[in-house]
């Protein structure tokens, strides 16, 4: 019984000597988690050898214990590791981000109305070009869409994506950039 009670008062003594060097709200926080830990295990009598922690439980402990400096927490006395205590705080933050960034709608966002424009103004000038010129003057232009959104943008507003050229050949194509080079004002 003696012995006993000489253990105890060394430990305790020690134990006091821990706390001084810490803060009143690092106090406060080891306090309040402990009567946390105390909660749960209370909940958990007779149940399983085993703690476990139900997620709100990790939240409010995690939540409580991130504050705290990593050679602080290595001190506490915890049911859990303190880097457990930290990847449930990690945890906690990537789904508040997750819920917080989710996309309003899913898929590929729609097309800027501008360059849908842009795209149904060069083919009804140039009713020769198909879908795969048109992307390559939107791609000389610095226009970054792909094929096939011309092509689908096409469909959707009734145009030919690929327009038969009615027997072009290529006197006939010669001759039309002759004409047009002819029709211009800068040649003397």
């Amino acid at each position: 019984m003696l012995l006993r009670l000489a253990y105890l008062s060394f430990t305790n003594t020690f134990a006091a000597l821990r706390l001084l060097p810490m803060s009143d709200r690092d106090k406060d926080v080891e306090i309040l988690v402990l009567r946390h830990q105390i909660t749960i295990l209370e909940r958990q009598l007779g149940a399983d050898s085993r703690v476990r922690f139900a997620p709100e439980d990790r939240a409010f402990v995690a939540a409580l214990l991130t504050s705290l400096p990593r050679e602080v927490l290595r001190r506490l006395r915890l049911l859990v590791r303190p880097d457990t205590v930290l990847r449930w705080h990690r945890d906690l933050m990537k789904r508040r981000h997750a819920r917080t960034c989710k996309p309003k709608r899913r898929g590929r966002p729609p097309t800027v109305r501008s360059i849908r424009d842009l795209i149904l103004r060069l083919v009804r000038e140039n009713t020769g070009w198909g879908y795969r010129r048109v992307h390559g003057e939107l791609t000389m232009l610095g226009i970054k869409v792909t094929p096939s959104t011309v092509r689908e943008i096409l469909k959707q507003e009734g145009l030919d994506p690929a327009p038969e050229r009615a027997s072009t050949t290529w006197a006939d194509f010669l001759r039309s950039q002759a004409e047009a080079l002819l029709a211009c004002d800068f040649l003397p």
